[in-house]
């Protein structure tokens, strides 16, 4: 049983931030997840530009970048001038008008495209995308602030997306909320990856 770990980096000690980043990478860490958030697509204000910069300045690791903005293509070069080939880009569909340019545009810089689902996403809504986007990231609470509880009608979701994700070509990745038990059940179903904050990594939940 393979699969992923990605440190939700809103959750992370700015008082030494360079520390946190090489603690992370020597305890094995596979990449750093990045959640921008602008105050109008979601209520909140998390990272920033410079925030990204920095994680991927300082780290070997990959970044996992969640772009949770309206209209993110309208921003989308200033964000991918700052990042590495093989870095991972989500959008939110609902965020855009024309979601697809956008991936596209992420594609072209040599980025992993990818789509943030939002609990009242549905699957059908969105089912396109799967034919564009290298990785579907499942959100399991609202976006937005981390240490919610977990939506368990999510779960029906993942099984409808693990049925689809041979066919489409597609790996899936878990955000929000993920425990231990969480990992252990959803991994051997097929879930590639998960994004780890105050309920398992952090502690500060």
């Amino acid at each position: 049983m393979q699969f992923e770990l990605m440190a939700s980096m809103m959750c992370a000690n700015y008082g030494n931030l360079e520390k946190e980043i090489k603690d992370l990478e020597a305890g094995g860490i596979d990449s750093f997840h990045i959640d921008i958030m602008d105050g109008r697509y979601v209520p909140n204000f998390a990272m920033s530009l410079n925030d990204m910069e920095y994680i991927t300045r300082v780290s070997t690791k990959r970044a996992d970048v969640h772009l949770m903005i309206e209209h993110p293509n309208n921003r989308i070069q200033l964000f991918l001038s700052h990042l590495r080939p093989g870095d991972t880009v989500y959008i939110h569909p609902e965020a855009e008008y024309h979601p697809s340019t956008t991936l596209q545009s992420i594609i072209n810089a040599g980025m992993v495209p990818g789509i943030a689902i939002n609990p009242g996403t549905s699957v059908e809504t969105v089912m396109e995308m799967f034919r564009i986007v290298k990785k579907v990231l499942v959100m399991s609470v609202n976006p937005g602030n981390a240490g919610q509880m977990y939506l368990p009608y999510v779960g029906r979701k993942i099984t409808k997306l693990l049925a689809l994700k041979e066919e489409m070509d597609f790996d899936i990745y878990w955000d929000g909320a993920c425990s231990a038990n969480k990992i252990l059940e959803y991994a051997p179903r097929g879930v590639k990856g998960f994004v780890l904050g105050t309920t398992l990594l952090f502690g500060k939940g």
